[in-house]
């Protein structure tokens, strides 16, 4: 890791860094603790081949979570993360609809305490379960306080392209939302899985192509359908969210991963993200990730695959997010 982060010449934007809030209150449902069983078993494959440099590199008090802002704040310090989309997790599937772990309060409170390297991302979810005019008038009320970009969690709610959310994505498409959501599967039951295959944003895309969508986790395990769609739909973006660890404990799968999505769409519309959710060790496993990360010149060769610019990082660090959020990527925001 370079001994300034901040002289790496990259500004980071990470749009997906959750904040998670009291979970006392929660614990006692089954679904919650289905949930937590879940991210027990995410951690086998998410930390499987790490090198003993990572293992080094990570501080005792990055594996310990917090639901504390300045803890979120200490992590962007010390591995040069210039903006975080602060992200309220949903998860009302967890609690029977009864409650939510985290509400969009809480995150613009704490974005509050440091609003020049914190951005409020809303949870919109669900839509279906709790009405969609009850979500688009949220999405307006939040616009109106200055957001721009949004999270729409589709595992709790209902198919991406259920005909019944027509009237939102057409409001948000008018009101030019940047709207985040889940692809691929769901990692956390009881989440299902069958609303959120991204093959059903190429419905969405094609009705709404003035609609800037970015698809969290690269659409994974199904990436090569999310790249067919995004080839045929400039207003789909990548993002390697939850992923990018791979760079470092599975660098050949990562590989495969970025690459194929660097020819189907090219470097423009990649966006890097952490997944956080609580632990620094995950902002640091994303930052350094994508940092230090080249394509091997064996894949290069047989596939096909370009070698990584300095540009391209540049872009996927944070520049294409940058251009649709209306940040100005030329200064650096710590240090």
């Amino acid at each position: 890791m370079n001994h300034n982060v901040w002289e790496d010449g990259f500004f980071k934007i990470d749009p997906e860094c959750h904040i998670i809030g009291d979970m006392g209150p929660v614990n006692h449902f089954p679904g919650v603790q289905m949930w937590w069983r879940a991210i027990d078993g995410i951690m086998r494959p998410t930390l499987q081949g790490a090198p003993d440099h990572l293992l080094n590199m990570i501080e005792p008090w990055e594996m310990t979570k917090s639901t504390d802002p300045e803890n979120i704040l200490r992590a962007m310090d010390k591995y040069g993360v210039d903006v975080a989309c602060l992200l309220p997790e949903s998860m009302m599937d967890t609690t029977g609809y009864s409650s939510r772990w985290c509400t969009n309060g809480d995150a613009w409170k704490a974005v509050q305490t440091h609003p020049d390297r914190f951005i409020i991302e809303p949870n919109l979810s669900p839509i279906k379960q709790r009405g969609v005019k009850n979500a688009i008038w949220e999405m307006e009320y939040w616009m109106e306080k200055g957001a721009k970009i949004f999270k729409y969690y589709s595992p709790e709610d209902t198919y991406i392209n259920d005909p019944e959310l027509w009237p939102f994505y057409k409001r948000a498409e008018e009101l030019g939302a940047v709207l985040c959501m889940h692809t691929g599967f769901s990692w956390v039951p009881p989440g299902k899985s069958k609303y959120c295959h991204p093959t059903q944003l190429d419905d969405v895309a094609r009705d709404f192509p003035q609609l800037k969508i970015v698809a969290f986790h690269m659409g994974y395990p199904y990436s090569d359908a999310l790249n067919m769609v995004a080839l045929g739909h400039p207003n789909v973006y990548l993002c390697l969210s939850l992923l990018v660890p791979w760079a470092l404990t599975a660098p050949y799968k990562f590989a495969h991963i970025l690459g194929e999505a660097i020819r189907f769409v090219g470097p423009d519309r990649i966006i890097w993200g952490t997944d956080s959710a609580g632990y620094g060790a995950q902002i640091g496993a994303a930052s350094v990730g994508l940092l230090d990360f080249q394509i091997p010149e064996e894949l290069q060769w047989k596939y096909g695959y370009l070698p990584l610019t300095d540009e391209d990082k540049r872009k996927i660090f944070g520049g294409n997010l940058g251009k649709l959020l209306g940040i100005d990527t030329t200064k650096r925001r710590g240090g």
